[in-house]
């Protein structure tokens, strides 16, 4: 099925997010004047504490294009985005981060690749982070990929579409995230990778630091690790 017959939901997790959001609502505007598929867009509020949950009312009360499910309180970046996926019901599912480091622009690329692929990642070029964040990315990246195997450069790029029936498939766990497309791989899909831009964060802080960025991925990847080991895959002959 061509993608222009297809329609995409693309999930934002938003915890403390108030300084960027109407910035990345005016992105996020542009993106669905230009996109050549129904889009809709699934705010997921993982408890915050500012006036995030405000300023995104205010946003889905002007345009119906525009979603929002909260969690009860703040349970992390893999639990939003599960939330998001049950509560899509398209044939594409989006997920970018509302901190304006990539643009949703980039979706526009990622299209031409289904139905052919089952998932599109995304490769953050010139990365505007902190060095400690860089480097930090770099170990967990080597690390996870001599673990794993699976071949993906950036598997945590804030900037992907995965087709709803991959999405559901992979198993989730926190931290799940940081192998969304490894996880594909392993319930069968194949994954492209294409270039994406990246900037430095609008506004507001970054939630994570060097301690879970390493231990947290490291941990996680021997997990993984032992799940392709043992997953059970089979088909059934005509």
């Amino acid at each position: 099925m061509p993608a222009e017959n297809q329609e995409l939901t693309i999930i934002v997790p938003v915890y403390n997010e108030e300084e960027c959001l109407d910035r990345f609502r005016d992105e996020m505007d542009g993106f669905l004047s230009k996109t050549p598929i129904k889009t809709h867009v699934c705010f997921v509020n993982d408890g915050s504490t500012d006036k995030s949950v405000e300023t995104l009312k205010n946003i889905c009360s002007v345009n119906t294009s525009y979603a929002l499910i909260s969690l009860e309180k703040n349970r992390g970046l893999s639990t939003a985005v599960k939330a998001g996926i049950d509560h899509c019901r398209t044939s594409l599912i989006g997920y970018i981060d509302a901190d304006l480091q990539t643009t949703p622009d980039d979706f526009l690329d990622m299209f031409q690749y289904f139905p052919e692929y089952d998932m599109v990642n995304g490769i953050r070029q010139k990365r505007k982070d902190t060095y400690i964040k860089k480097i930090s990315s770099a170990i967990a990246n080597g690390f996870r990929k001599k673990l794993i195997g699976d071949g993906i450069h950036d598997t945590c790029c804030p900037l992907k579409i995965i087709k709803s029936e991959y999405a559901r498939k992979i198993p989730f766990f926190n931290g799940m995230h940081r192998f969304i497309p490894a996880l594909v791989q392993q319930a069968g899909g194949t994954v492209m990778q294409v270039p994406v831009r990246h900037f430095p964060r609008y506004a507001g802080e970054a939630k994570y630091h060097l301690r879970n960025r390493l231990v947290g991925p490291f941990v996680d990847s021997l997990a993984v690790a032992w799940m392709k080991r043992r997953r059970i895959n089979y088909r059934l002959t005509d």
